[in-house]
């Protein structure tokens, strides 16, 4: 996993440059996590993107060999969903388009970019997957424990009510 750290300045000459930045960044990557701070002496959000490489063929490096106690596994990482190229039916679009809504919602609610919450990618990969347990969200790629604990039970409330 890499990290890049982007500025997003919120003056009106340079936020939609930087937004823009932003928004190419994500849409070229596959993303695990973000995380922000407001930098209040100089008017601007840090914006740090935790991010997989992509190699040529559009899938990702995975970790061929891992050391563990001085001993090599040639194991790669276990796998997990991701409905990057799939098309959705007519119940998985109303699925994803209850999942947006409640993103935007919180989004709001915490003051954040929609795309910390989730990005469209994993919203689509629960919409084809359709989880039913909280955990069964740690399956979905770049799902992980941190949004698990903040987000899980409403998505998963939310699901049950489509």
């Amino acid at each position: 996993m890499k990290v890049k750290v982007l500025k997003v300045r919120v003056d009106e000459n340079h936020l939609y440059e930087d937004q823009k930045l932003v928004d190419d960044f994500l849409a070229n990557n596959e993303i695990c996590k973000a995380a922000s701070a407001f930098v209040a002496e100089e008017n601007y959000w840090s914006v740090f993107i935790y991010y997989e490489d992509q190699i040529s063929n559009g899938n990702y490096a995975k970790q061929d060999a891992a050391k563990i106690n001085g001993n090599y596994l040639n194991e790669q990482k276990q796998s997990k969903y991701s409905a990057e190229n799939e098309e959705l039916n007519a119940d998985e679009i109303k699925i994803l388009d209850s999942l947006k809504l409640w993103r935007s919602e919180k989004a709001k609610e915490q003051n954040l970019p929609a795309y910390f919450i989730a990005t469209n990618k994993e919203l689509c990969s629960i919409a084809k997957f359709k989880p039913i347990k909280k955990e069964e969200l740690l399956e979905i790629k770049c799902f992980g424990k941190h949004k698990l604990e903040n987000y899980g039970e409403e998505i998963i409330v939310l699901l049950e009510e489509i």
